[in-house]
């Protein structure tokens, strides 16, 4: 079996009451439980949370919800923490679990199963969503910058460039045994899920909201 976890605390600092915060028509969460439910393999669409008003929202969009005790809500609390204690709770255990995080909403029909399918029916043990990355890199060493992926001195165009990805924060998928094994999303054999760079920005601060809501209003992605 197949469930999805979306972790939703209610203690945001940058945006008070981020996860149900209105995004174009809809509170934030409600899209991405509504795109775990459209998905062909996910069976139980489960939001782990701490927050009354998160709570109520999220049942009404169709999701199974975990009441997180306010130990594991905290501003250290790992999501892993979230994650094993949302198996904990849960009847049934799953083969598959598949971590969404409702501050990436914007997903296509298809991400989620596409992305299961590098676990479920690929050679991996788990995997995450990325988007290509063809960005010029800089560190500073005591105040010096330092090039860290191309010389200066020999410039390549951006498309020749090695290919990195940058982990988006939009779908984790990892079989139970990983997990728990590992004690990590991520584990064993780990696959990329590619996504566009337009469906590849988080929710964290107002002007990741407003740039993240401004791009929504001008693309077809997984809202209706």
């Amino acid at each position: 079996m197949i469930v999805s976890v979306i972790p939703a605390r209610g203690g945001s600092k940058a945006i008070p009451k981020k996860n149900v915060i209105p995004f174009l028509d809809k509170p934030l969460i409600t899209y991405t439980i509504e795109q775990s439910r459209r998905s062909e393999l996910v069976k139980k669409t489960y939001v782990s949370t701490d927050d009354d008003h998160i709570a109520e929202v999220s049942r009404n969009a169709g999701a199974k919800v975990i009441d997180r005790p306010p130990e594991l809500a905290t501003d250290t609390s790992s999501t892993e923490e979230a994650l094993f204690h949302a198996l904990e709770t849960m009847t049934e255990k799953p083969d598959i679990v598949v971590l969404l995080q409702c501050t990436s909403p914007l997903r296509r029909e298809d991400d989620i199963d596409d992305a299961i399918h590098l676990v479920s029916e690929g050679p991996y043990d788990s995997a995450l969503s990325c988007s290509e990355d063809h960005s010029f890199y800089w560190e500073q060493d005591e105040g010096t910058a330092i090039p860290i992926n191309y010389n200066p001195a020999d410039r390549q165009r951006r498309q020749e460039l090695d290919r990195w990805f940058q982990e988006n924060g939009s779908i984790y998928v990892m079989t139970r045994e990983i997990l728990e094994r590992e004690h990590c999303r991520l584990g064993g054999d780990i696959g990329i899920y590619e996504m566009p760079r337009e469906m590849s920005f988080e929710i964290d601060t107002p002007e990741d909201y407003r740039i993240v809501e401004a791009i929504a209003e001008n693309i077809e992605f997984a809202a209706d």
